[in-house]
């Protein structure tokens, strides 16, 4: 059976945005998505599907695996109009190896959910767990569909950061921009904080739900408590029914928790406004915890900061600071060279 997916957006009074596809399992599964997963990836599992069943023209049910390489094939030709594009070696023509991999993520978690309701024609996954190798049989899967590949994360220079700070507007804007540039929130943790979590004595914040569910309480440079207490006293609607910090300050949804789109919309028009190519509030964060790191920051303060369950997911801040591995390679440099003087003399 033919299915065309319409993508529809709901935004709830509480601030929680609701998400369908038209198809009552796809839709099921959004659902519990919503009440299990964080809004991004929601949001996130809704495009995704959206991109797969528009392509494949299928119900759910109808998947094969066949479609699905046939999908990735599609995500990874070419674009029309990019004959003339130079690429990386290591890069793919079209959609880049994270992007196609989250969307093999989203439709694998599809088909693990309808597995588990145990009421559908679904009997298998047909997201293929990897391609088969000459080492398969003693491995648990074979070769990943799609390479990743793995790049340092870009965050902005120091005259970057001044531009879009001057571009915005209020003083709602600038700290949401000050949480992520000067404490390392994510933009999902920014939007989720509540009054009751600003210890404006302790100029710390804490973190109720962050990514994985777990909570943390960071301190955050005083610039950003500054222009939070000016945003509360000024700005902020007095008769906000949300407990949540950072509100909507104009229109119908006055007073209402603003949603992830609305601050997409703000950094559009601030990064465009600042005459930038790049202000993502990723890479706000990136570039918090890169300075942090270059000032002086221990890899387990930093780990601790940002939130990470693993080390590893922090390490990639050493590569980023402009002077760690210059100074690493200088010190050992200098001793390969004592030794070689050393020899040299004898």
């Amino acid at each position: 059976m033919a299915w065309s997916p319409l993508l529809c957006r709901v935004v709830r009074d509480d601030g929680v945005t609701s998400y369908s596809l038209g198809h009552p399992l796809v839709d099921a599964f959004l659902v519990f998505c919503e009440a299990r997963a964080r809004p991004n990836t929601t949001r996130a599992y809704a495009h995704d599907l959206k991109a797969f069943f528009t392509f494949i023209k299928k119900a759910p049910q109808e998947v094969m695996s066949g479609d699905v390489l046939d999908f990735v094939a599609s995500q990874q030709a070419p674009k029309v109009g990019s004959e003339n594009v130079v690429h990386f070696p290591d890069a793919s023509p079209g959609l880049s190896a994270a992007t196609v991999r989250r969307r093999l993520a989203a439709l694998s978690a599809l088909y693990g959910y309808l597995l588990a309701r145990g009421d559908t024609e679904v009997t298998v996954n047909p997201v293929p767990k990897g391609l088969p190798t000459r080492q398969a049989r003693r491995e648990l899967r074979g070769a990943p569909l799609v390479r990743a590949v793995r790049r340092l994360p870009r965050i902005l220079e120091p005259e970057e950061a001044a531009a879009l700070l001057a571009a915005l507007r209020t003083r709602r804007d600038t700290s949401i921009v000050e949480a992520m540039l000067l404490g390392g929130l994510r933009r999902c943790e920014v939007l989720g904080l509540r009054l009751e979590d600003i210890k404006l004595g302790e100029h710390r914040v804490f973190v109720a739900d962050g990514k994985g569910g777990h909570q943390r309480l960071i301190p955050i440079s005083p610039t950003f408590f500054k222009t939070l207490a000016h945003y509360l006293e000024c700005e902020r609607p007095i008769d906000s029914p949300t407990d949540r910090l950072f509100v909507v300050l104009k229109g119908p949804r006055r007073g209402m928790p603003l949603s992830a789109e609305g601050l997409d919309e703000i950094m559009s028009s601030a990064k465009k406004r600042a005459g930038l190519d790049h202000a993502t509030c990723h890479e706000l964060r990136h570039t918090c915890l890169t300075r942090l790191r270059e000032a002086g920051m221990s890899l387990e303060a930093l780990q601790a900061q940002a939130g990470h369950c693993s080390i590893a997911s922090t390490q990639v801040y050493l590569h980023l600071g402009s002077d760690w591995l210059a100074a690493e390679y200088r010190r050992a440099a200098d001793a390969v060279d004592a030794v070689l003087a050393q020899e040299v003399a004898r």
